[in-house]
């Protein structure tokens, strides 16, 4: 039904009315109290449930309390005939304002309609207007239970009355919707709750979301039956079993999570740009030497490992074959110098406390500051870093901590564990020699930088002259690059190559590599006509090296060999330094404070020697070893070949003997 049809029919039954009920529609100004329609009309109260029942969509509703003024008990109206157009209700209204039924069905019917307000102001689909209508008592408290009983009563008196009669209330389709969607309370259902729709008909669906209580309005809920103590055990052994799955599941899960994380670190670690591409065959090759069974005691071709290190070293196995390089040279010198530390573990080391700690910390933001593993202040990798570097300063006292040694532990900390990058520090420093130059006294890296000015001569005479036209010296420019192994300014990628060379070769690569770099930019650095231009250039134009120009490099670097031009430089050095000293007029405690010092360092000197000597010795020792065992071993081949050609002889016989014919063999004894 459309509004226009709605309104019409509200006009047509309100003339209806109107007109059986003139003087209630009178307007005065007496009804100050009365109820109000929308049209403007003031309406009897004893009329507003009829009129609700005809304006509401699906809802009979009652009758509101009485306006002031109006009696308690209004007289009959006259007798309202009946229309086509109007609903059952009217005819109800005929029927009971007519005084057949009387006063008692008038008593009868008021708490029945004091639940249809109640049911009409709790309704959604009712409108507001009528809902303001047909006003609640609050302070009404009957029972619906005796409602219903009565509404049952008039509906059967109305059914022997009248051939049409009143049907039984239900739902709306918008109410059953509710219904079934509304969110359930928390606390249990009471009959209550269903007293009021039983009071329109049939109970209404029960939504699947309320909690089932033990006395809600579908019965007690039975007791849970007692479970025995055969099943309470199966519960507990079925509960055990399960924790223990839930903890190896827990413990499966953090070392799957350890096993990331070392992946992830893996991956930030190895960041760089790879300079040498390794291909697969070289690959294969590291992977059969590293894999090979018992291979810290088997001594590999030094011929091999030069080419598969010159051919490229994967990035990923670079960690475990410098632990393979240095396994290699163990072998190779089995008697290591007197200079070796105290074999004190790394994780006792951890536990005592350094003079060095504020040192370290201050450089620990400078070590590699752009690469994202050490970038993150007292991250893991700062952490790591500071904890390789505590302990060697205290394995080594006389050395302690020195700037440049943390990029060197930072590179090797970028290929492997924190404690097996300590152990190949160790190795560096002690069986490497990169322990001299970060001596208090810094004399070899003094000597380190005569060698370096005396190779620039000895290769390129007019780089070294355009130098020392401008006064520039090595350690300008050169000593970061042996203190810090090329780490501080060169690309990770080439620094991590010239560790493969120095694992295989020795410290005397840092010249090699310096002395490549110097000669390949020759004619940038000639360009350059005052200090300051060319010490910048060597600074920071000359590491940004593309990877042609550092592959070349280190190409250069292996086909070069530099190692007796070094060991007469030092000589050199020491011979020019005694020459300077016997040359200066000194007084007496001059010349004895140069004796003592020259004392020393002669002293020094023979302890060197005393060790070459030692270990000169025990080679000499280990040859003649390895030579008895061959003489022993040539003696028993020599044994062992007379019994093989006796043997072969008497087999030889043999056979001739089988190849004769049987007749000259039974002629034979006959003869």
């Amino acid at each position: 039904m459309g509004k226009e049809s709605f309104y019409s029919l509200i006009a047509h039954e309100t003339q209806k009315i109107e007109s059986v009920f003139p003087s209630c529609f009178s307007l005065s100004s007496n009804m100050s109290s009365s109820c109000f329609l929308p049209l403007g009309f003031p309406f009897p109260s004893n009329l507003q449930c009829s009129f609700l029942l005809l304006f509401s969509e699906d809802h009979p509703v009652g009758e509101s309390k009485h306006c002031a003024g109006q009696p308690s008990a209004p007289a009959p109206p006259p007798h309202l005939s009946p229309s086509a157009s109007s609903p059952n209700f009217f005819k109800y209204l005929k029927h009971n304002s007519s005084g057949e039924q009387g006063g008692n069905a008038v008593a009868k019917s008021i708490s029945y309609r004091n639940a249809l307000r109640k049911k009409l102001h709790s309704s959604s689909s009712v409108p507001n207007f009528l809902k303001f209508l047909a006003p609640v008592d609050e302070n009404n408290t009957s029972d619906f239970m005796n409602t219903k009983r009565d509404y049952e009563s008039k509906a059967n008196h109305l059914g022997d009355l009248d051939t049409t009669p009143v049907k039984t209330r239900r739902h709306s389709w918008r109410q059953q919707i509710f219904l079934r969607v509304a969110t359930p309370q928390k606390a249990c259902d009471s009959p209550s709750r269903y007293d009021d729709y039983s009071e329109l008909g049939e109970l209404p669906p029960r939504s699947p979301l309320e909690p089932v209580c033990e006395d809600g309005p579908f019965g007690p809920v039975p007791e849970e039956k007692k479970r025995t103590s055969r099943e309470l055990r199966e519960l507990w052994k079925k509960a055990i079993l399960q924790q223990i799955l839930l903890l190896r599941m827990e413990k499966e899960n953090q070392k799957l999570q350890a096993s990331e994380n070392d992946l992830l670190n893996k991956r930030l670690k190895l960041d760089y740009e790879e300079i040498t591409p390794c291909l697969k065959e070289v690959t294969t090759i590291w992977e059969k030497m590293l894999s090979t069974p018992g291979r810290s005691k088997i001594k590999f071709d030094m011929e091999k490992m030069h080419s598969a290190v010159g051919q490229g070293v994967p990035r990923h196995h670079r960690g475990e074959i410098w632990k393979f390089l240095a396994e290699q040279f163990h072998l190779k010198h089995p008697f290591p110098s007197k200079q070796q530390p105290k074999d004190v573990p790394y994780k006792e080391l951890l536990k005592q406390l350094t003079s060095q700690q504020h040192a370290i910390l201050i450089d620990l933001g400078r070590t590699f500051p752009t690469h994202p593993y050490f970038s993150a202040q007292l991250g893991a990798g700062q952490l790591s870093l500071y904890n390789i570097l505590k302990a060697y300063s205290l394995l080594d006292q006389e050395v302690g901590y020195c700037q440049g040694l943390s990029f060197v532990a930072g590179i090797l900390l970028l290929h492997m564990s924190e404690e097996e990058a300590f152990k190949m520090l160790k190795f560096l420093m002690f069986d490497m020699g990169l322990r001299k130059q970060y001596r208090p006294d810094m004399i070899i890296l003094q000597i380190q930088m005569y060698q370096l000015s005396r190779l620039l001569h000895d290769y390129h005479r007019d780089l070294y002259n355009h130098l020392e036209e401008h006064e520039i010296g090595p350690s300008l420019y050169a000593a970061p690059w042996f203190l810090t192994v090329f780490a501080s300014q060169f690309p990770l990628g080439f620094v991590a190559r010239v560790f493969d060379m120095i694992f295989l070769q020795g410290s005397e690569v840092i010249f090699k590599v310096a002395l490549s770099l110097l000669g390949s930019h020759k004619p940038l650095i000639l360009q350059h006509e005052n200090l300051e231009t060319i010490v910048d250039f060597i600074k920071n134009t000359l590491p940004n090296l593309g990877l042609v120009q550092m592959e070349k490099t280190i190409n250069q670097v292996f086909e070069m060999d530099i190692a007796k031009q070094l060991q007469a430089y030092e000589v050199e050095y020491h011979v020019l330094q005694e020459e300077l000293i016997d040359s200066s007029p000194l007084s007496d405690n001059q010349r004895m404070d140069k004796l003592e010092k020259t004392n020393s360092s002669l002293r020094k000197q023979n302890l060197d020697l005393l060790e070459q000597l030692q270990v000169a010795n025990g080679r000499i020792q280990s040859l003649e070893a390895t030579i008895e065992k061959l003489l022993s071993n040539e003696s028993k081949l020599k044994q062992a070949t007379l019994a093989l050609e006796l043997e072969r002889s008497a087999l030889l016989q043999m056979v001739e003997e089988l190849r004769r014919p049987p007749a000259e063999a039974s002629e034979g004894p006959g003869a």
